[in-house]
């Protein structure tokens, strides 16, 4: 147990592949405690004892939550029996999907460590979605936005960048598009039919802050009273509302939503869009 009062704990996760499972579960589990932060421990392509052991000795100089991904039985066995003599918690991630599945569709699992990772076609448009979001990032090579599933666009500071990049991961193709004050639009934006266009905002006073902390950043010292000063940044947020809804582009607030949120939503969009449309 963390001393009463410690604002952190340590969490250990122990994966024979990437980590990748561990990490969305742990930090969707450690995101509903404010009050305390994780230092989190990642132990990697643990498939040896000799790693094993390595990982053993870091849990008991600095003990706390265990959780792993490890198909190996007998390293399996050894960490739980470590946990066990050292006190601490320990869970496997995949043990209670696995026995779900195994009494459900009956016989044993054949463990295949990484096998959510295989190179398939799924993993190949995720790279696919990635190169074409990175390369159209802030407005960059407009010129083939119809190859987009999704536009974004939104005023300064309203996460365009951190979503595009998660919907890639999912295998979404996405470009976003600044709106910037006496800037136009790329000519070819309002006219898009293919990609589902949806426009992002917040409330004046996030924006607001956000961009405060940034410039403070970047210790920026040229004149930025418009890109900070409240009547502007709603002046700039009215403004694109107006082009959205000229448009019928749905528009999401991501004053208080997540990443994951927001991009969960989108997707939900994107899905509501395909199943309604017909098909060749």
């Amino acid at each position: 147990m963390p001393h009463r009062g410690a604002s952190y704990f340590h969490l250990h996760l122990v994966s024979d592949a990437t980590g990748e499972t561990l990490i969305t579960v742990a930090r969707a589990a450690a995101a509903q405690y404010t009050s305390v932060s994780p230092v989190e421990h990642m132990h990697p392509l643990v498939r040896s004892h000799k790693q094993l052991d390595r990982v053993l000795v870091e849990i008991e100089n600095s003990p706390g939550i265990v959780l792993y991904t490890l198909l190996e039985r007998e390293l399996a066995t050894r960490l739980e029996e470590t946990c066990r003599s050292l006190g601490v918690p320990y869970l496997s991630i995949l043990g209670p999907v696995l026995q779900l599945f195994q009494s459900y569709l009956g016989g044993e699992s054949k463990p295949r460590i990484g096998a959510q990772h295989t190179l398939n076609a799924e993993y190949f448009k995720r790279i696919d979605a990635l190169n074409y979001t990175m390369l159209h990032d802030d407005g960059q090579h407009v010129d083939d936005l119809e190859q987009a599933d999704v536009v974004l666009v939104g005023v300064s500071r309203t996460s365009k960048t951190p979503t595009s990049i998660y919907l890639a991961n999912r295998g979404v193709k996405t470009a976003n598009i600044p709106l910037v004050p006496g800037v136009p639009t790329p000519s070819n934006l309002e006219t898009l039919i293919e990609p589902l266009v949806v426009g992002l905002t917040a409330s004046p006073e996030r924006i607001v802050q956000i961009r405060q902390n940034r410039l403070l950043g970047l210790r920026a010292e040229h004149d930025a009273d418009q890109y900070v000063d409240r009547q502007a940044v709603a002046g700039e947020i009215a403004a694109a509302r107006k082009l959205c809804a000229k448009h019928s582009w749905p528009i999401i607030d991501v004053t208080r939503r997540s990443i994951e949120e927001t991009a969960a939503e989108i997707i939900a969009l994107l899905a509501d869009r395909r199943r309604l449309s017909p098909q060749p």
